[in-house]
């Protein structure tokens, strides 16, 4: 009988033919990957002997994750406290919580907001508290995955190498395209680039080692590459200002919605307000309910600095990848369809993540994002830095999926 040579077929249909390694994952391994996590987060988690450590949490959050920072704190002779709210959702300081974290030195907090009440603002410049973000560290089990273990501080390596990018001696336009057309132009000028680079987290400084800073764990989400810190918000000098913007941006997906955009949705911003949603599909007709006429102004343009966050979860505060980028804008009135949709969702339901995974974005003449990949991750004191922890090309630029 002659021989059957080996066909494409034949290939594909074999249950042992692969050019790829296998994905299992063996036990020696996930011991070692867990540990790094967990290295990495008592590093963030800097809590001193004479710390008040609070915790402000709320009832869907993972108890383990607050039993192991209760551990931490334990470990270090500081006792905590914890004060539940029934949500996240929470847009404001609640009245009856303010005297407990008016006692505290170190806060761990799932609060929205966290990171723009005046009144937390105020206690961490004036009382210097340390606090850090666990929108990204609601579940234990996240300490297994890579962005639990890629090290914190290459993570603050590539938001400097980022910020040095931005022009700081002269005017210049952020502009922002993509293949679906966007088209946005935001105006700077060098106090606005001092502004947001004023906090500790542009410095690179992601763990809560110093007075008054504010983190995230995980270290993803953020420091944003526009927000109103660039009018000193954080600092207790804005004024209610915005920065001249004017223009179209085609989000490929936003939360709440199942899968991402089929047809072109528009955004079109002037000075930090949604005027219009352009498209004709019903999912167009959804933004454009929850953003036209409500005075939808974008709070922040958060941007990702943690390579191995998967590259298109967009779920719980828009994609936190490396040159993924968030547009996220509050309205003055909750969405009925946000409501409906993710009705426990960590945010409030003014609020909106409009994702794009593909657009390129300049500062002046350089390149901050290119199509998707933030420059910074080929900076050379980036690379340096990866170099101390493993392959820089594996760690940078192989992307989870």
């Amino acid at each position: 009988m002659k021989f059957q040579p080996p066909t494409l077929e034949r290939i594909m249909k074999s249950k042992t033919s692969s050019a790829m390694p296998s994905d299992k994952t063996f036990v020696n391994n996930e011991t070692r990957n867990y540990f790094q996590a967990i290295d990495n987060m008592i590093k963030v988690f800097a809590i001193r002997p004479e710390d008040e450590v609070l915790f402000l949490t709320d009832p869907l959050l993972d108890r383990r994750v607050i039993d192991a920072l209760h551990g931490i704190a334990l470990s270090r002779g500081a006792f905590p406290r914890e004060f539940m709210m029934p949500t996240t959702q929470l847009s404001r300081c609640p009245e009856e919580a303010k005297a407990i974290i008016e006692r505290a030195t170190f806060v761990v907090s799932s609060w929205f907001c966290s990171v723009n009440d005046p009144f937390f603002n105020k206690l961490r410049k004036e009382k210097g508290q340390r606090w850090v973000k666990i929108t990204y560290f609601r579940d234990l089990d996240l300490l297994h995955t890579p962005q639990g273990r890629f090290p914190v501080d290459l993570v603050g390596e590539i938001i400097r190498a980022t910020a040095r990018i931005y022009p700081t001696d002269r005017d210049f336009d952020m502009t922002f395209k993509c293949p679906r057309g966007s088209d946005l132009v935001i105006k700077w000028t060098p106090s606005m680039v001092k502004g947001l680079h004023s906090t500790n987290r542009w410095r690179g400084q992601d763990k809560a080692t110093e007075d008054g800073c504010y983190v995230h764990f995980m270290p993803t989400h953020g420091p944003n590459i526009y927000d109103l810190n660039c009018f000193g918000r954080d600092q207790g000098t804005w004024k209610n200002e915005h920065a001249e913007m004017e223009g179209v941006i085609y989000p490929q997906w936003a939360i709440g919605f199942d899968e991402p955009f089929q047809d072109k949705i528009g955004l079109e911003f002037k000075n930090g307000v949604v005027r219009k949603v352009h498209g004709k599909s019903m999912q167009a007709e959804i933004m454009r309910d929850m953003l036209v006429g409500v005075n939808a102004e974008l709070h922040e343009l958060g941007c990702g600095f943690n390579p191995k966050y998967p590259r298109f979860k967009a779920y719980p505060a828009g994609s936190n990848a490396p040159g993924a980028l968030h547009f996220g804008t509050d309205a003055e009135k909750p969405s009925e369809y946000l409501k409906r949709n993710v009705p426990r969702w960590e945010e409030p339901h003014i609020h909106q993540d409009s994702v794009i995974f593909d657009a390129t974005v300049k500062v002046g003449d350089r390149t901050l994002i290119d199509n998707g990949f933030l420059m910074a991750l080929r900076d050379p004191k980036v690379i340096e830095e990866a170099g101390r922890y493993g392959d820089p090309v594996e760690l940078l630029e192989t992307f989870v999926e």
